[in-house]
């Protein structure tokens, strides 16, 4: 396992802003718990090129290693948290990318 910097991307369409604002409130500190650290985040991207442009908002977090990464996934607190995110929006993807994979 690698302990190069990770990237986790999502794409989210937020079908209920209110309570989608209740996973916000909680997300801070459990991602902050493991390292992590939202690098950006956009509700209107701008698609130079592609068949499938994302819709509804894209986040990038950044974990020191995947090993952080996978263990904010997984903290309990997090999945309970993430019950607001799976009620709220429909989740296009929400994907790990190792960062020791590109060369210099």
């Amino acid at each position: 396992m690698s302990h190069s910097p990770v990237h986790v991307i999502a794409n989210v369409i937020i079908e209920d802003a209110a309570r989608y604002h209740e996973y916000e409130k909680g997300f801070f500190p459990i991602l902050k718990r493991h390292g992590g650290k939202i690098v950006a985040l956009d509700d209107h991207c701008l698609t130079f090129e592609g068949e499938a442009p994302p819709n509804g908002r894209v986040v990038l977090l950044q974990f020191p290693d995947q090993t952080n990464a996978t263990a904010w996934y997984n903290d309990p607190d997090y999945q309970a948290l993430s019950e607001h995110r799976r009620a709220s929006t429909r989740l296009q993807y929400l994907t790990m990318l190792h960062s020791d994979k590109v060369e210099d």
